[in-house]
């Protein structure tokens, strides 16, 4: 345990210098590819990750603050994104009345990557940042699935550099959340730091 949690440390303590990186910021050196990365790590280890993410953006602010980074939460976007279509309320009584199934049938439409990529683009990017921080994509599914929100966000983010903070294991070609449940290839995104 204590290895883990010392190899974790290590690839967190690499984050925030490569993201701030001129390189890293213009998308050099990926080709035709778009700069999407993803940070993957041990479900298990959900609370070291999100006490770092809670601390990066003070560290951003006071080593790299020329640096514009978006840290978003998608747990958040999505309550706030129900609540402003009217959803929220009825989504709750929904579960608890007719159970999961019936409410992920009832969000299906609302919840599809049209109507929601562009509701955290507006919502959450407006500000125009060099950068992009996914989070909370864990408590989403299977709401939300991880593999669809980043296929959605290509067009609409250009060459932008986003990395997601993923609970699970990404091997290049498919991401396995809580390193259990597959999900559809993608083979769009680098590892942030192996």
């Amino acid at each position: 345990m204590f290895h883990e949690d010392d190899q974790l440390r290590a690839r967190l303590n690499q984050v925030a210098e490569k993201i701030a990186r001129p390189d890293f910021l213009a998308g050099q050196g990926l080709g035709n590819e778009i700069g999407f990365w993803i940070f993957d790590y041990a479900p298990e280890q959900e609370l070291q990750v999100r006490a770092y993410l809670n601390f990066l953006p003070s560290l951003m602010a006071r080593q790299y603050a020329h640096v514009k980074v978006a840290q978003v939460n998608l747990l958040h976007v999505l309550k706030d994104y129900l609540t402003e279509r009217g959803f929220l309320d009825k989504a709750i009584a929904m579960q608890k009345n007719k159970g999961d199934a019936a409410l992920l049938q009832a969000l299906r439409g609302p919840l599809h990557m049209d109507k929601f990529a562009p509701y955290l683009i507006r919502h959450s990017l407006s500000h125009d940042p060099d950068i992009v921080l996914l989070t909370g994509v864990g408590s989403l599914w299977p709401m939300v699935r991880a593999h669809s929100l980043l296929n959605a966000l290509h067009g609409p983010l250009g060459h932008k550099p986003l990395v997601l903070f993923y609970p699970g294991r990404y091997d290049g070609q498919t991401l396995t959340l809580f390193n259990q449940i597959k999900s559809n290839n993608y083979y769009r995104a680098f590892a942030l730091v192996p």
